[in-house]
């Protein structure tokens, strides 16, 4: 799951996921007698089976209606002017031509000028946002934090590259953009 104050699709998946399990454990309890006397034993297995559809929706509703190249998922170009940053990001390591033959690369990023907030928000300063993580053109992750670990173990060997950029508190890019991409080659085993 990607590191961030968490998007629509996210925030539904664990909204139906407390439902069901709240509604199951309603169920549940009744059916072995711990509570709700009240409540029917039809009306109990009916909300089992309601609190675990709840459950499975969690996994299946979110990616149905937001999916990953959904703008609603991760706006790519918001509504409205977009703020200037006065921020400058760049990579420490992994150093640009670096030949990498792990199964865990180390991102470290410098950030000058700028301030990671751990919020998300419509109100946009330029000095304040967030990290993304894209590897090959696709966004791997959504962070806090200029430190991290990227998984290599799926990545094919040959020539890659990895683009961080800091983003507005809406996540939404600044204008212009402040980006920084280094390649790097993985070696097969």
């Amino acid at each position: 799951m990607l590191a961030h104050a968490g998007a629509a699709d996210e925030s539904l998946s664990v909204v139906l996921l407390f439902a069901g399990l709240w509604v199951g454990w309603i169920g549940w309890s009744r059916l072995k007698s711990r509570g709700f006397p009240r409540l029917s034993t039809a009306g109990a297995v009916a909300l089992l089976g309601v609190g675990i559809a709840l459950a499975i929706s969690a996994a299946i509703v979110p990616r149905m209606l937001f999916p990953a190249n959904s703008p609603v998922a991760l706006p790519s170009s918001p509504s409205g002017p977009r703020p200037a940053s006065t921020a400058t990001l760049s990579f420490d390591e992994p150093k640009d031509g670096a030949v990498e033959d792990g199964d865990r690369l180390e991102v470290v990023l410098t950030l000058e000028g700028g301030r990671i907030v751990e919020a998300a928000s419509t109100d946009l300063t330029p000095d304040t946002g967030h990290v993304h993580i894209s590897l090959d053109g696709k966004l791997i992750s959504m962070t806090y934090g200029l430190v991290q670990e990227v998984d290599l173990t799926t990545l094919a060997s040959g020539d890659h590259a990895l683009e961080a950029e800091f983003v507005a508190a809406d996540h939404g890019p600044f204008s212009p953009r402040v980006t920084t991409t280094v390649h790097f080659t993985t070696e097969g085993p």
